[in-house]
């Protein structure tokens, strides 16, 4: 017999599989594949992020303490980055970026929504997160230029709304 604790523990790491193969194969500007992406599932290593979460929260802002213990409850955090893919386009004038940087960034804005969009077909409760790309980025979690992450949680109440800063 599979218990309730153990089946939405594989459920959760199938749909993480399943966001990553989703991000991968998301629509990318010029056709440029320049989206990396990685799976924590391990409590220790959910335990590091959350941690290394709130020290940034002195540099970046509470709003990293209070994703933390996000990260503390969920069950897993999916990470989705991007490399920069330079291809020296030419940089249309009134533009404020080059276009190799817009062109990437725009994949990876495509490749989160399709990831977050699988999780959200399969039931599983859901959030973009900045703070933990920045932190995943800085402990070298995952080699990208750009980094966000989904941390995934099958709980009787969605844990990531009606959050609370901490005090």
């Amino acid at each position: 017999m599979i218990t309730e604790q153990e089946a939405l523990k594989k459920a959760v790491e199938t749909v993480a599989s399943l966001m990553l193969a989703s991000a991968k194969t998301a629509p990318k500007a010029r056709g440029i594949d320049n989206i990396v992406s990685a799976i924590i599932t391990e409590k220790q290593e959910l335990e590091t992020l959350a941690e290394y979460m709130k020290k940034l929260a002195e540099k970046y802002g509470a709003f990293f303490e209070r994703d933390a213990e996000n990260v503390l409850n969920s069950d897993a955090v999916v990470l989705i980055g991007c490399k920069i893919a330079r291809l020296n386009l030419a940089k249309p004038e009134k533009w404020v970026l080059d276009a190799d940087t817009v062109n990437s960034i725009v994949n990876l804005g495509i490749a989160l929504g399709s990831a977050v969009k699988t999780a959200s077909l399969l039931n599983i409760d859901n959030r973009i997160m900045y703070s933990i790309g920045v932190a995943a980025q800085e402990l070298g979690l995952i080699d990208a230029d750009i980094v966000y992450g989904i941390p995934l949680s099958v709980k009787g109440k969605n844990i990531y709304f009606d959050r609370k800063f901490p005090k």
